[in-house]
């Protein structure tokens, strides 16, 4: 925890030095970007290091247990990890085990995902080529950047908050716009991710084993899903599969271990780390009050609409529209930057998704994490006892 307070103490003191005194109103490619990765790598060394020699390892959960260190690292391999050419500009973050197996040449094994070498059936004695990966992402790479490049100056973000468009525009047509304007602001984060994915993939890092059929799989550290996040039917899985590393480490370093409101907790330190600008904070809290929402409507409402095929699809695409509208209405402080602007957008929409958040949050409640951890334990500790009964009567029958 101290390192984690100092290290993300250190990051927005620079932050806040970049804003206000430099640069303040715009994006600038310094010091910070790559520090923002290393703050990322030098906090998931800490608590891993405290899993793996401070921790006993029934404190842990699955992902704490494969994750821990559980030997303090040399000065040579923490700094390699910290500062490897691969993702020192843009990540992504991987974790500390998963870079020492990639370099010691054992990438995934550590994570048991072999059995004696054999993967369906089949012998795996090297490490497949990245070679068809990497031209398939930097693919990628050049759609999304001719897309940016083409279509963002067609749909600014700022004519959302334009005097003029607020005025003349039907509120119908300002929702489509919305969309559309945020819509193309998204393919220069595809461009920046997948490229340093790529990166990763041609120094051999990001082997993740074989999937079900057989194929290698080089998604290890990859911090998108294109289709996924444009086809997202809750806030939930948008969030999944957008900046996903930083997502894992934010659930490893702040949600899990946060015994108060963790979700909140959670938004709050991503603000921080993102920087000093109003916006963010703006776009953070706001999804504190969306993911309430969010969950409350999956938790009360959702069952209804699994009774049959075409239930399910009138959920699903009433839930992609709500999400994509929800994400936009979110986000657009985010790209603003500043704290006029941003309350300008909002008041033209009236607050109405705010207002309609904390509505639904208050009137379709959601049982705290822990009291639905503790409500499955039962059920699954019958299950253990019969498992363990069947193994005492086959070990008394040999």
């Amino acid at each position: 925890i101290y390192c984690l307070v100092v290290a993300l103490g250190y990051l927005s003191f620079c932050q806040i030095t970049r804003v206000y005194v430099f640069d303040y109103g715009m994006y600038s490619a310094d010091f910070t970007g790559p520090m923002m990765v290393i703050t990322q790598k030098i906090t998931s060394v800490a608590f891993e290091i405290h899993d793996g020699m401070a921790r006993k390892e029934d404190q842990l959960n699955q992902s704490q247990k494969l994750l821990a260190i559980r030997r303090m690292p040399s000065l040579l391999e923490y700094f390699s990890y910290n500062c490897n050419f691969m993702g020192i500009l843009a990540g992504p973050t991987c974790s500390y085990n998963d870079y020492i197996a990639f370099i010691e040449g054992t990438p995934y094994r550590h994570r048991d995902l072999e059995t004696k070498g054999k993967v369906n059936g089949k012998s795996r004695l090297n490490d497949p080529s990245p070679n068809t990966e990497v031209i398939r992402k930097l693919a990628t790479c050049f759609i999304s950047l001719l897309v940016f490049l083409s279509v963002c100056k067609v749909c600014p973000v700022e004519r959302n908050v334009d005097d003029d468009f607020i005025a003349t525009t039907p509120f119908y047509a300002q929702v489509v716009y919305l969309y559309l304007s945020m819509l193309t602001t998204r393919p220069k984060y595809y461009f920046v991710w997948t490229l340093a994915d790529a990166i990763n993939n041609a120094a051999g890092f990001g082997f993740n084993g074989y999937d079900s059929n057989g194929l290698p799989r080089w998604d290890l550290i990859s911090n998108l899903r294109i289709m996924n996040i444009e086809l997202a039917t809750s806030f939930k899985v948008f969030l999944d599969n957008w900046n996903i590393q930083t997502a894992h480490w934010l659930k490893r370093v702040c949600y899990e271990r946060c015994p108060y409101n963790p979700t909140a907790a959670t938004f709050l330190l991503s603000a921080m780390w993102h920087g000093a600008y109003p916006g963010y904070y703006l776009t953070f809290l706001t999804g504190i009050v969306i993911t309430l929402a969010a969950r409350a409507v999956r938790h009360n409402v959702r069952p209804y609409f699994l009774g049959s095929p075409t239930l399910k699809f009138v959920y699903d695409v009433i839930t992609w529209a709500a999400t994509q509208i929800a994400i936009c209405y979110t986000v657009v402080p985010f790209v603003l930057l500043s704290v006029g602007p941003s309350l300008k957008f909002y008041r033209s929409w009236y607050f109405c998704i705010h207002i309609g958040c904390i509505l639904l949050a208050i009137a379709l409640p959601v049982k705290p994490r822990h009291l639905r951890l503790k409500e499955q334990q039962p059920a699954v500790q019958p299950s253990l006892e019969s498992t363990d009964s069947n193994s005492n009567q086959k070990q008394k029958a040999t």
